[in-house]
């Protein structure tokens, strides 16, 4: 029979591997027997005739080299195969140092529609006490931002999922939705419905799209166990959609504290030599606050950046990138900006952006 290594990286995730998960439903169905392990530590219980090591981003590539040495040198014999966002965006990188591995871009579709097996999380000590199902009920996205990897990666916009309860994993107890456009999905509605069937607590992690919400969108969400409504505010023109959706939001039932904005900044374009600036920044925080709403700080980074945090766009300085960051540790609260009414008012009394996020040296 043959034997398959599913190796998880060590790096920082708050998930476990879903598509690690998924290829050994989709090796189990093949016959093959399957085993769960992240790091180096602990190898593997049996000799494996394939492994297959996924990846992050790309600025934490070293424990996906790390991962790779490791296993071809135990396991010399093995077949080694290496997906995931860091394949996929620099295949090259990762066979010009390991010229034995075979890359797969993107995703894997004959294992897109299969359960994940959550059962070998209870393996691994980071995963051990998991429940929650994650699914990608849609795949892609309708827009075209020219700061996103999500069309390159996924592909055109399809739905991949109608009835969530099938794709629940028994005694989860909780939903994460990774689809990067749900509304915009030609099923949202049907799906929409499902969720709310299960009863079970929903988190769209990757946040809705504002500009597509309406009274029936809003109407339902408000019928889900949703902690948080997560959705984007990465430019001053989509004001009005902001505006409207947390209205619509609100009028529904769903509290405006309730609702939190990721908010792009340090992104820029060379192409239209155009970016946000410290003050455009400023300015959408401000307007979520006021709104009642929580703004979330989104620090952009090139997408085959291979250190996190080292870029700087030519609008803003490392200075004022730091002055964010300290920010969102010290008045933040889970590294978002809470609607306060003291932040609320030193950001509306400031005169500039370094004057609004400029915090008392401790005395």
């Amino acid at each position: 029979m043959t034997h398959v290594l599913l190796v998880e990286p060590a790096y920082y995730t708050r998930y476990p591997p879903l598509g690690l998960l998924k290829l050994a439903t989709h090796h189990r169905n093949a016959g093959h027997s399957v085993e769960l392990t992240r790091g180096i530590e602990n190898g593997s219980k049996v000799e494996p005739d394939m492994i297959e090591v996924t990846s992050l981003f790309t600025y934490a590539w070293k424990p996906v080299h790390e991962a790779i040495k490791f296993y071809s040198d135990e396991y010399p014999r093995a077949q080694i195969r290496v997906g995931g966002i860091y394949a996929s965006l620099m295949p090259n990188r990762i066979k010009k140092n390991f010229p034995f591995v075979e890359i797969h871009h993107g995703l894997y579709p004959e294992a897109e529609s299969l359960m994940p097996a959550y059962d070998l999380l209870a393996n691994v000590d980071r995963w051990e006490d998991w429940d929650a199902s994650i699914l990608f009920t849609s795949r892609g996205c309708i827009r075209r931002c020219p700061f996103c990897v999500v069309p390159r990666l996924e592909g055109s916009m399809r739905s991949m999922i109608t009835d969530a309860g099938k794709s629940i994993y028994p005694n989860h107890n909780r939903v994460i939705l990774w689809d990067n456009n749900f509304l915009a999905s030609k099923e949202w509605k049907k799906t929409l419905q499902s969720l709310i069937d299960t009863g079970l607590t929903v988190d769209f992690n990757q946040g809705l799209d504002a500009r597509l919400m309406d009274e029936e969108k809003a109407s339902m969400l408000a019928d889900l166990p949703m902690p948080i409504v997560r959705m984007a505010y990465d430019r001053l023109k989509d004001k009005k959609h902001i505006e409207r959706a947390i209205e619509l939001l609100s009028n529904s039932g769903i509290r405006k504290r309730s609702i939190l904005f990721y908010t792009l900044f340090n992104y820029y374009e060379p192409r239209k030599k155009k970016g946000d600036t410290p003050e455009t920044f400023l300015q959408r925080v401000r307007e979520v606050l006021e709104l009642g709403s929580n703004s979330y700080p989104m620090r952009y980074e090139p997408p085959t950046s291979l250190v996190k945090n080292k870029y700087v766009s030519p609008l803003w300085t490392a200075s004022q990138l730091e002055q964010v960051a300290r920010a969102r540790r010290v008045i933040g609260y889970g590294g978002a900006f809470p609607p306060y009414k003291g932040l609320i008012t030193k950001l509306d009394q400031a005169s500039s952006f370094d004057e609004a996020f400029s915090l008392r040296s401790p005395t």
